[in-house]
This record gives structure tokens, sequence and C-alpha cells, in this order.
């Protein structure tokens, strides 16, 4: 790429330039391409607005030119706004001219199908050819409140202002811009930064999100995603923002699977697409939340916070149904709301306040005076038992703040979140708050909601290195095996190599033929065309003998060659008969949107349909792996649950952190791993493979 920018250079060319071309500008008011030069004028862009028509001389009272070569000046952005077809020739002129940066408002690209998509791509090499960044295409615009630049076709900005303040939003839906601004400024957020993506050839959400941390307008990035694109870019930025104490606070559709694609394994269809973007967003540091309100509600609650050690909090209210309207949903999602300790009760009894030991401090009755409510709510603050405080205000915060209210907006917050949800409609009580940085909560779903995400929030994770020992050993095998599709004891060999130990186990090519394993064994047709080998028939366990071995082969490769007539069969699999505590399942795949991810869960055949797994970007630590066997709760019956016996849970860590190596091969040449199941031994006995999948990137 010829005369590339910095990110400087190109946050100045985009949110700050010093002239912008509108190619196809019109001059017609009631036209779509006619709203960017009068909403740049409307918002105070000082900088020489330049239309480019040829049809015109002037419009709007600036100058017009039939194309950019015809402009004396320099032009520091472009924004497009001709048919699709005509885009292309209007980058060469972009190009010819050398500006540095090309917003493409036109459609038509590659959100239309594969015809679509080629025109995209021609339109990328005509700007790589001279360095021309592009935002876009399909892309309704930027907004830069701070400084001025109403770049963009959305009519939202018809408003005769926007409120300044920290949030930038960037949104890969155009058509949601207007809706997230509107929805913003309702609740009392301001604005540094608006920017719709399209459909990202260039510029994406990661690079702008990194852009946005150097912003000195912006304390909080809003990100409204549909998919996740180039999540390097965005891991990297978002560790940065972490680094800056900028919050990233992630609003992202998909929680449901429909049209998910599922892979042959288990692990494929246990890890979808939505679990393995919760666990991208917790590694890097970012707050998922799932309702739009939060999106602009939870940045106040947070600011100046890192992520907690413990999550423990306090609720105080004036109205018991408010609070539970709150507390029921905090249930659900498991945050822990404690009870006053006795050093809080006799404080504010020497004070004559009595209050309940529960976990709701309720004062609806004594609470209707403003000192009994503020000594609670500070003594509740200045407790160290709790790590957050929610206060409930019922109907004073719309008819009297200065009960509650006002106590809320005067309290020290000894450095903790301070939350409150006022129960009935109180804009006023909302805007006493905002001024004094607290956060305010319209309903109880949203308040809720931010305070499990305040909950989930975690610092970025270090991602740990390479074991070479290991990773050198399972290199070479998979470098061996790479071109062909490998079977189960092809899989077995690798996850060896990396140390997980594996039963015991023979191949034989007929019935009737010695194995050289102890009974009793388990037999299993061997065949990298079938990855559920139970859905074949293509198991039997408990065989004893080697007549009852026999016999097993034969009635294996019989009912096989019925259910899998166009299977490749390589044998017959036979393996020591392993018992323990538990099986769980162990699996890595490289996810088309995030890259790497190790998944644990319970195993066995019906793994896909408990879905009860701790899923992380790989590789993970032994630290980290400990904490997924902690966090799948079917494993609490291996983790010395009610007395039973505890199984090898660092013995279990530890295959988790080494099958997690996978990610670290070169050129990721595994693309998709599974142990199901890892039979779990007890304490001090280790685990064992005994059953294994491995899917080859093509060479």
């Amino acid at each position: 790429m010829k005369n590339a920018l910095t990110n400087t250079q190109l946050a100045q060319a985009l949110f700050a330039p010093k002239s912008v071309a509108l190619i196809g500008a019109s001059g017609d008011a009631r036209k779509n391409t006619s709203r960017p030069q009068r909403f740049l004028r409307k918002h105070g862009y000082t900088g020489r607005i330049i239309p480019i028509n040829p049809g015109r001389e002037e419009i709007f009272g600036e100058q017009a030119y039939p194309n950019l070569q015809s402009v004396p000046d320099a032009i520091d952005h472009a924004f497009i706004m001709v048919p699709t077809n005509a885009v292309a020739a209007a980058l060469e002129q972009c190009v010819a001219k050398k500006v540095p940066v090309a917003t493409i408002y036109s459609d038509g690209f590659a959100e239309t199908g594969e015809a679509g998509r080629r025109k995209q791509e021609q339109v990328l090499a005509i700007a790589r050819s001279g360095g021309v960044r592009v935002l876009g295409p399909n892309c309704i615009g930027i907004v830069s409140i701070q400084p001025s630049l109403a770049l963009s076709v959305n009519a939202v900005l018809e408003m005769d202002c926007i409120k300044p303040g920290p949030f930038a939003l960037v949104s890969q839906s155009g058509s949601m811009i207007g809706g997230l601004l509107s929805r913003g400024l309702g609740r009392g957020a301001g604005f540094s930064k608006l920017i719709s993506v399209g459909n990202e050839v260039d510029i994406g959400v990661g690079e702008l999100t990194d852009m946005l941390v150097d912003d000195p307008y912006t304390g909080a990035i809003l990100l409204f995603l549909e998919t996740l694109r180039d999540a390097d870019r965005l891991a990297y930025a978002a560790r940065r923002a972490y680094a800056a104490n900028k919050p990233v606070v992630v609003y992202k559709l998909g929680r449901s699977d429909i049209g998910q694609d599922l892979a042959a394994s288990h692990t494929g269809a246990m890890a979808g697409a939505d679990e393995v973007a919760d666990a991208f967003f917790r590694a890097h540091g970012m707050l998922r939340v799932d309702n739009l309100e939060t999106l602009f509600e939870l940045p106040t609650l947070i600011a100046g916070q890192k992520p907690a050690m413990r999550h423990c909090i306090s609720v105080m209210t004036t109205t018991g149904g408010g609070a539970a309207a709150v507390v029921d949903r905090l249930g659900l999602f498991g945050v822990d709301v404690v009870p006053p300790t006795d050093n809080v009760v006799d404080n504010l009894a020497r004070k004559n306040i009595v209050i309940a030991r529960s976990r709701l401090t309720d004062l609806t009755l004594a609470g209707a005076k403003k000192e009994i409510y503020s000594a609670v709510l500070n003594e509740l603050l200045a407790s160290d038992h709790n790590d957050l405080v929610l206060a409930v205000v019922g109907s004073s915060a719309a008819l009297h703040p200065q009960i509650a209210i006002e106590p809320i907006a005067e309290a020290d917050s000894h450095g903790k979140p301070l939350a409150a949800f006022l129960a009935p409609h109180a804009e006023t009580s909302l805007g006493l708050l905002a001024a004094a940085g607290v956060a305010g909560f319209r309903t109880p779903e949203s308040c809720a909601d931010a305070i499990r995400a305040w909950r989930d929030w975690a610092a970025p994770v270090a991602m740990p290195g390479a074991n070479s020992q290991i990773l050198s050993a399972a290199s070479a095998l998979v470098k061996a095996m790479l071109g062909k599709q490998a079977n189960e004891y092809d899989a077995c060999r690798i996850f060896a190599a990396l140390g997980i130990a594996q039963a015991p186990t023979a191949v034989i090519t007929i019935p009737g033929q010695r194995a050289d394993v102890a009974f009793p064994v388990v037999a299993k047709i061997l065949s990298p065309d079938i990855a559920h080998k139970t859905d074949a028939g293509g198991v039997a366990i408990d065989i004893a003998t080697p007549e009852a071995l026999e016999a097993a082969a034969s009635s294996i490769l019989a009912r096989v060659r019925v259910s899998r007539p166009d299977a490749r069969i390589e044998g017959i699999l036979v393996q020591k008969m392993e018992r323990g505590l538990a099986e769980v399942i162990v699996g890595y795949k490289i996810d088309p949107q995030v890259g790497p991810v190790v998944v644990l869960g319970v195993g066995g055949v019906l793994a896909e349909i408990y879905k009860d797994i701790a899923i992380r970007i790989a590789p993970v630590s032994l630290e980290t792996a400990r904490a997924m066997v902690g966090e799948v709760r079917g494993l609490a019956v291996i983790r010395g649950y009610r007395g039973l016996p505890r199984g090898d849970c660092e013995a279990l860590a530890q295959a988790v952190a080494a099958m997690s190596q996978l990610a670290l091969l070169e050129g990721r040449m595994v693309t998709e791993a599974e142990i199901n199941p890892l039979i779990v031994k007890p304490e001090g006995h280790g685990v064992v493979a005994v059953d294994g999948l491995i899917v080859f990137r093509d060479k």
C-alpha cells in the first residue's frame, strides 16, 4: 500500500478533516444525498465542503466541481454517494487526488451476494493500489461531536444539537445509529463519536476501537455488533482500552443459535457462536450486555473501576416490590446478595436506626427521612463486606427527591460502584444522579443486567507461551498426517504427544486377530468417516475373552456395513476398559470468527444435550484450566460434593491446558480436536483418554 497512514493521521482524516468532498452531492433537499452537506453546516463543521456533481456549479451556497481533479486544493476525506457501478471510478479519482480516506455510502456490494462481493473486492483493490483507506461500503457515515463532523445521511441529524459527552459508539448496523443515538440521549448520555462501519471492507471495528483509545474526547467505547470480524485487532484494541481505563461495552446480536452450523464433533455443537463470543469478550477485558439500555447505563456504574476480586452486593430499598424486581433477576444470574454484618447493624443501632439482618435492607417505613436513608446508605458503602451497593427508590424519587435521591447523589461511595434503580418514572431524579456521576437505572432488567456484567467483568487474560517440548512432538506427528483424514488411533497418538495419557490400545484388521491388550476391553470401529461410533453400532464394551472379542468384532463390522456402507473401514480398535469417577469432554476448535478455543464439559454420548461447558480462548494457562474445572456444574461430583470421592481435578486441568497448546502449532494445522470421553480417576490417579477425534487443515 502506498502512503500508509499512521493511526493519528487516519483519525485526523476520519474525524477532523480540514476538507470534505461529497461525491454525488445533490442540491435537492428531499434527497438523501443532500443531507451530508446540510448536516455538516447545521452541526458546526468549520472546514471546507466540496460538492462533486458534474451537473451543478453551486449547491447550497458552496461551489461545486464536476470531479475531484477539478478541485484546486487538497482533500482530506471523500464521502461517496454514487450508484454502485460508479463507485470504482470515484475511488480512482480519490487515488489520483491522493485522498487519504473515503467513506462509501453506496450499497449493492457484498451484502447482496457473490456478484456484489466481486465488486467490493474490485473497489478494495483500487483503494489499496493508491493508499486510500476505506470506511464501508454500505456505510451510513460518521458523526463526531468533538470536533464537529456530521458526515452522514442519517435523518436523526435533523435534530438541532447532540449532547457532547464521553461515549463513542461503533455500530455494524447503520440503521441502528439513529435509534442508539436517540436512546442514549434519552438517558442523558453524551457522545464523542458515532460511527457506522458498513461492510468493513477495510477499516473495521477493531481499528476504530484502537483509534478511539487515543481519542481525548472518548471515555467509554460502545459496540453494537452483528458478528466479529478481524477479532485479533479488536482484542488488541480492547486490551489497550482496558489499560487506558476506557471500558469497552458490547451489545452483540446472536444469543440464539438459529442458523448455527455445527461441526462433526460434540465440541462444535456445544461451543456455539454465542458461547465463543462470550469467551472472547471476557478474555480481552470487554463487558457484554443483553439490554440496549444497559449499553448506555453501565459505563457510569464502572467509571474509574477495575474488575473486582469479589462480587458481593448490598441492596437497600424504600420499596420492597421494586427491589424484588431487581433482586429476583440477580438471583437468576447467580449474583451474591449479602445481608448487613453485625457491625453495620450495631453501628446503625447506636444512631437509633433498626434494620433487619436480611439480605434486603428494607426501609419502607423507617427510611422515609433523608437522615435515615443517608445513614444506612453510607454505612453500607463504608463496610468492607460488600463490593457494590444497590439503592432502590420508590415513589419518593418522583415526588420527594430530597428523601433518597439527594443522599445517593451526595454519598461517598468509598471507591465502590453505586447503582440506583428508580421504580417510578422520575426523569428529574435521574438527571440529579447523572450530574453526580451515579448510575441511575430506569428498568429492573437493565439494572440487573448491568450488575451481572460488572460481576462477569475480568481483566484481560495473559496468554501462555508454547510448551516447546510437547509441541515439537505433536507437530511432527501432525505434519506427517497432513492431507489425510485421521482416525481415532491417529488422534490418540497426537494427544499422547501432548502429554495426555491414553488407554492401552491395539488395532486389529480381522476378527480373531490377537490384540496385545489386557482384558476386559472395548472394541470400536476404526474409520475416519465415522465420528460418532456408537450411533453407527460400532462399539462393544466389557469384552472379557479372546473369543468374545472375535464375536464382537464380527458383529461390529456387520452392523457398520449396514448403517454406514459408504464408510472406509481401517480395522477394529481394541482398548483396555477404563473406569473412573467421571467422564468429561475436552475439545478444541478454530472458530471462524475469533480463532482457537478450548472447551471442557460433561462427557459421554449425551455431552451435546447437556451443554454444561466452560469455554476459553486458547491457549490457556494451568490456572485458567483449573478455573474451567471449577466452572462446569456437572463436575461437582469430582470436586468433593457432599463427601463424594474427589477426582483428579489437577490432572484434568493439565489435560485441558495441554489440549489448548494446539493453538500454537505452526500454521494452526489442527482445526478441530476432541477427547470424549476423558476418564477422570480418583485424586492422584490421573486421567485417561479413551476416544478421540482430530481434523487437520487442508495442506
